[in-house]
C-alpha cells in the first residue's frame, strides 16, 4: 500500500541501533548504525564494510594518501540486536501506550526504545 503524504519508507533500523550483519563479507559482525539513507535503503555501520579510498593531496590534507572508511550496507543484510538478550531479532510494529507505532522484538515481544 502506497503512503499518501510522507513518501519516506519505514525501515526496521534507525540511527544509533546495534545491528548484526547477516550476509556478505562481514557476516556475523556487529556494529552501531551511524546513518541511514532511506532513499537507497542503505546504512553506514561503524566498523563494517571498510573500503580503501585514495585521497589526492589538497590544501586541507597536503599529505594525501590512503584512507579507510565505512561504505554503506544494504539494510536487508542487517538485523537488529535485541538490547535485552544481545541476540539478533526480527522486528515488528504495534501501537504503544500513547497510540504511536513502536518497534518490538519478535523474539522476546518487548518494546525496543529508540
Amino acid at each position: 500500500m502506497e503512503r499518501k503524504f510522507n513518501k519516506q519508507q519505514k525501515l526496521h533500523i534507525k540511527t544509533g541501533d546495534t545491528v548484526k550483519v547477516i550476509a556478505g563479507d562481514d557476516k556475523g559482525k556487529t556494529g552501531t548504525v551511524l546513518s541511514v539513507d532511506t532513499a537507497k535503503n542503505r546504512a553506514f555501520v561503524e566498523g563494517i564494510n571498510i573500503v580503501t579510498k585514495h585521497v589526492k593531496p589538497t590544501a586541507a590534507k597536503p599529505q594525501g594518501g590512503i584512507e579507510k572508511k565505512e561504505a554503506p550496507v544494504h539494510i536487508s543484510n542487517l538485523m537488529l540486536v535485541d538490547p535485552k538478550t544481545g541476540e539478533a531479532t526480527r522486528t515488528g510494529r504495534k501501537a504503544g501506550d500513547n497510540g504511536k507505532l513502536v518497534r518490538y522484538s519478535k523474539k522476546t515481544g518487548e518494546v525496543i526504545n529508540g
